[in-house]
């Protein structure tokens, strides 16, 4: 189990975004994972009644810093971003590259370059917490979409999170649960534990809820673009069952891609 446990809350901005701030208890310490929206950010802060120190940006896209702006000038917290995404994000006083480290308080997180959704993607890996900010790379159930580079190099950004620890909690970008679940269940038909998931996300989502984070094991368990290399998943894009994990996945993109 991790050795020490922040404090964390997610919550929707825009129509699919999640925003998520991190506590760290020992120092008060606070961070934002992106700001896609200004007014929800601000909103949990006064709720919560934490105090603002830092922004960790995970890349570039428009609905992941267009809040930045508003939230630095209401907190002056230290915004930090991937090296890569050069002046495409707002206000940036710290940029990071792959194997850098991050602090949140006594909280350290290092910095994975995860480019495939786009090149200056970055995911901040919190590992002594036990938790994952994988921004547009890795979504509950599914995977970002390729806007830049081959999908190779997606499948290779998502093959370095699957050594970690089957607790550790991926928190995502996006609520694409929905969609992403009938996707699944399309390749992956007769994954028992899948179709449990996909009746919670509906259970979710009738209550005004997300799954999100998500457990790296059960990612693993019943998220196709994670379970790549299982025969089942080759047989469903028409590929043999010994094809490379990397095929499958590509092929399983450019389905989802049509889906």
């Amino acid at each position: 189990m991790p050795a020490r446990t922040p404090w964390i809350r997610t919550f929707l901005c825009r129509s699919d975004n999640i925003g998520v701030l991190m506590r760290d208890p020992e120092t008060g310490a606070c961070a934002a994972i992106d700001v896609p929206e200004a007014a929800p950010v601000l909103a949990a802060l006064k709720e919560t009644g934490w105090t603002l120190t830092d922004i960790l940006v995970t890349h570039r896209h428009a609905d992941h810093v267009e809040g930045i702006p508003e939230v630095k000038r209401a907190t002056g917290a230290k915004v930090t971003a991937p090296a890569k995404a050069g002046a495409a994000v707002p206000e940036v006083d710290v940029t990071v590259s792959e194997g850098d480290t991050v602090s949140v308080g006594a909280l350290a997180g290092e910095v994975w370059e995860t480019p495939g959704h786009c090149a200056d993607h970055v995911s901040y890996v919190f590992a002594e917490a036990g938790v994952v900010f994988a921004g547009d790379t890795l979504f509950t159930l599914g995977c970002g979409r390729v806007l830049e580079g081959p999908p190779e190099t997606l499948w290779r950004s998502l093959s370095r999170f699957l050594p970690l620890p089957d607790e550790t909690q991926i928190y995502s970008g996006h609520d694409y649960v929905g969609s992403n679940a009938r996707f699944a269940l399309a390749a992956d038909p007769d994954n028992a534990r899948l179709k449990a998931r996909a009746e919670e996300a509906q259970r979710a989502a009738a209550e005004g809820r997300f799954l999100i984070p998500s457990s790296l094991g059960e990612e693993k368990a019943t998220n196709p673009f994670l379970r790549a290399g299982d025969p089942a998943l080759a047989q469903g894009v028409g590929l043999a069952p010994g094809s490379e994990a990397e095929r499958v996945f590509v092929a399983l993109r450019a389905w989802k891609n049509r889906f």
